[in-house]
């Protein structure tokens, strides 16, 4: 398999973490979606990260239906979210919440760095969406007594939240406070101490056209 993106992407970071907690080898390809839209191009028409190529040339899009067929291939027992019922339910909004949060943050990210005439009306609404979402998260997390989001064991929520905390601290600096969301700092603390998570890292850099 090949993994088509940069790690200073929440969204391709995730998948990264998780072929290697999985066990599954693949090739990166560190392309951009600026300096490398027309290599990507023949893989995924809308020039974007993640995208994963399989053996046969297969490519899936999007990091949330890449981890579907991952979880697939691993199987239920190994699986980094439960198969069914009310906790894959509520796995799944937690990571809805944090990807939502990603894409709010990287179009927050792009406006500042890449419009000169800036809306500063659309950037506060972003940064309150975010603020938002980082309030309900913190809520559902200080409620659960579990080590890891669902359970005794790292998962896709605990992944997602942790690599998108990381690029909001990277392109925003002074938005996520420790204070205000403790148990969000923690478990992104707990998370980045993980050789997995040191290995799939990537600062992050402004995009070059």
């Amino acid at each position: 398999m090949i993994l088509i993106g940069q790690y200073d992407s929440p969204f391709v970071r995730r998948v990264a973490i998780a072929l290697r907690l999985y066990d599954m080898p693949f090739e990166h390809y560190p392309w951009s979606t600026f300096g490398d839209a027309d290599k990507l191009a023949v893989y995924n028409p809308l020039r974007r990260v993640p995208t994963l190529v399989l053996e046969d040339g297969e490519a899936l899009v999007e990091s949330g239906a890449i981890l579907d067929y991952l979880d697939e291939l691993a199987g239920a027992g190994r699986a980094m979210i439960a198969p069914f019922g009310p906790e894959r339910r509520r796995a799944l909004k937690t990571i809805a919440l944090a990807m939502g949060m990603g894409d709010k943050a990287v179009s927050l990210f792009y406006e500042s760095i890449l419009r000169q005439e800036r809306s500063e009306l659309w950037m506060e609404r972003c940064r309150t969406q975010i603020r938002g979402t980082l309030d309900v998260l913190e809520a559902d997390r200080a409620a659960r007594s579990t080590p890891w989001w669902q359970g005794d064991r790292v998962g896709h929520a605990d992944i997602a939240v942790a690599c998108v905390l990381r690029f909001i601290r990277e392109a925003h600096p002074g938005m996520f406070s420790v204070e205000t969301w403790p148990r969000l700092a923690a478990l992104a603390t707990e998370c980045e101490a993980l050789s997995v998570f040191t290995e799939i890292a990537q600062t992050l850099t402004p995009p070059k056209s």
